[in-house]
């Protein structure tokens, strides 16, 4: 069944192998080399082109946190893109006075923080004092985490000001 013969035709299509592979290596390596030819001195090589960069050492400094207009934010919010962003919360929370994953979302604007009474809170909600204000909750949904570190909440948070207004007003038209 197993004799030497058999050992020896496998080490011999094993090597076979490995000496093709490495055959193929050395020929894609002539063949498709990478950098300048030549020597191998520490020439210069030049590009193709160029893209002037301005210098932006003094413009860093005045460029701070981007200054947002949230009452013409959500004065131009609209209810429909609301309701689509809504789609984003709907999988955790409801609308209807029922909590699901996460607390029941109709009257949140202008309700006490952590307030729906039975649901069980992360220690990072329960310990955040005030209102969901409509400027909270624009900086809480852009990053949930941010805003309240250590929630139990994964959602990464929407970065577009304008959806953020629009669902915010969304929430204000379902109280």
């Amino acid at each position: 069944m197993f004799n030497t013969m058999t050992l020896t035709k496998a080490a011999g299509a094993f090597i076979g192998a490995l000496l093709f592979l490495m055959l193929a290596n050395w020929a894609a390596s002539a063949l498709f080399h990478v950098g300048h030819g030549g020597g191998h001195g520490d020439d210069e090589i030049a590009q193709a082109y160029t893209i002037p960069v301005p210098e932006t050492a003094a413009s860093d400094a005045g460029a701070g946190e981007e200054v947002v207009d949230f009452e013409a934010l959500m004065a131009s919010a609209d209810l429909a893109q609301g309701e689509r962003e809504w789609a984003k919360c709907r999988s955790c929370h409801q609308l209807n006075g029922n909590d699901g994953v996460g607390p029941h979302l109709n009257g949140v604007v202008d309700r006490d923080k952590a307030s729906i009474a039975g649901f069980n809170y992360s220690s990072a909600a329960q310990d955040m004092p005030g209102v969901w204000t409509p400027e909270n909750l624009f900086e809480f949904i852009e990053n949930p985490r941010g805003y309240m570190p250590g929630t139990a909440m994964s959602f990464a948070g929407i970065r577009d000001n304008q959806a953020r207004a629009s669902l915010i007003a969304f929430l204000e038209a379902n109280p």
